[in-house]
Parts: structure tokens; C-alpha cells; sequence
């Protein structure tokens, strides 16, 4: 990977940093040739803080690291992207990014999943989701079954409106219980990724 550092009078050069998953920006900061090799060796973003005036590495308060999957430079050589995990929220003021907003895929089945483990940590003691987990995973596993049947039953008719109404709450209930299990989409994706490429 080249740089040029000399392009800009101070030596920093521009890192924007992206969620390696959803690949949301979470923040935009300067690095120096050193705080770029100190990134690399030991696999956290660090910047160089141009108010401090010294290297700073992401998270060396909070804890929220920016762990570094992938660096690379754009087509000048002076502007870096870094592909990062976050370890918690990536702003100072507690938001997921520094645009405030919420580090999710766009992908609205990804997002969903967001608010049904919001829903299962709120205080909503009204909520349909807060309820479902506090009734047990045989109950949210019940569920699954029953919504399975109703889709089955609807399928051997001809009310699409019906039909799509069952497969939707099958799905919905099928994430809580992938919830419930300490999984995520994203890991049932990943076997039908595996099985395709065999």
C-alpha cells in the first residue's frame, strides 16, 4: 500500500473509517505515516489527534476499539480507507457514528434484528417482543411452529394478501427465535454461503 504524505503540509492524510460488515462511515480522522504503522502492527485504528497533538488510538478510553480488517488507499495514494469491527458505539457523544446514525445493515431484515434486541433489553413491559422472551424459548419456539402452520394452511389457498401476511409473521417470529438462541441472521446466511460454494 503506498501513501503519499507529502501531498498534504502537515503529513496527515485523511482515514475514513467503515464498518467492515454494514459498511456504514463510522468516522472520519488523520493519520501519520507513524500512526498508520502503529494501525497495522497492532490492528486498532489510531489516528493522530491533531488537538492533543500526538498519537491517539481509537477507544484507548472508552474501550470502543476499532479493530482493522482491511486498509486501503484510494486512487492518489492520499486518502485511506480503513474496513474496521467496532467494539461499541464509534462517537464521542455515544452515537454508533459520527453522522448519529444507527451502524446497521441496510438490508431492512438486518435491521429488524436491531430493534427485536432492543425490544428484548427495553424496560416496555407492554411490549409484544419483551413479553414473547420473557415467556421462555419453548413459547417463542412454539410460536415459530404455529406461524409455520398458518402460512402452510394459507398456501393451499388463493388470498395472497393472506398468505404474505402468515409468511411475514413466520419470519418475524423465526428472528426472535434465532435472537433467543444467540444467533443472527447473518450466521444462517453464512451456512447457505458455504453450502452454495460446495
Amino acid at each position: 500500500m503506498k501513501v503519499d504524505y507529502s501531498k498534504y503540509t502537515d503529513g496527515l492524510v485523511p482515514a475514513i473509517v467503515q464498518d467492515f460488515k454494514t459498511h456504514k462511515v463510522l468516522m472520519l480522522g488523520f493519520m501519520n505515516e507513524e500512526a498508520v504503522k502503529k494501525t497495522m502492527s497492532e490492528g486498532k485504528v489510531t489516528f493522530y489527534s491533531r488537538s492533543k497533538k500526538r498519537l491517539w488510538t481509537k477507544g484507548e478510553e472508552s474501550g470502543n476499539h476499532l479493530l482493522v480488517k482491511e486498509i486501503m488507499s484510494d486512487c492518489d495514494n492520499d486518502t485511506l480507507l480503513i474496513k474496521a469491527q467496532p467494539l461499541g458505539p464509534t462517537c464521542h457523544t455515544g452515537a454508533d457514528t459520527c453522522w448519529s446514525e444507527r451502524n446497521h445493515q441496510e438490508d431492512f431484515l438486518y435491521y429488524l434484528e436491531d430493534i427485536i434486541e432492543l425490544r428484548k433489553k427495553s424496560s416496555d413491559e407492554k411490549s409484544y417482543v419483551k413479553q414473547l422472551f420473557g415467556k421462555g424459548i419453548n413459547k417463542m419456539a412454539q410460536k415459530v411452529g404455529e406461524e409455520a402452520v398458518e402460512l402452510v394452511i394459507e398456501a393451499k389457498d388463493s388470498n395472497d394478501d393472506l398468505f404474505l401476511n402468515e409468511a411475514a409473521d413466520l419470519l418475524f417470529h423465526y428472528l426472535i427465535l434465532l435472537n433467543a438462541k444467540g444467533h443472527n441472521l447473518e450466521s444462517v446466511v453464512n451456512i447457505l454461503r458455504q453450502r452454495h460454494s460446495k
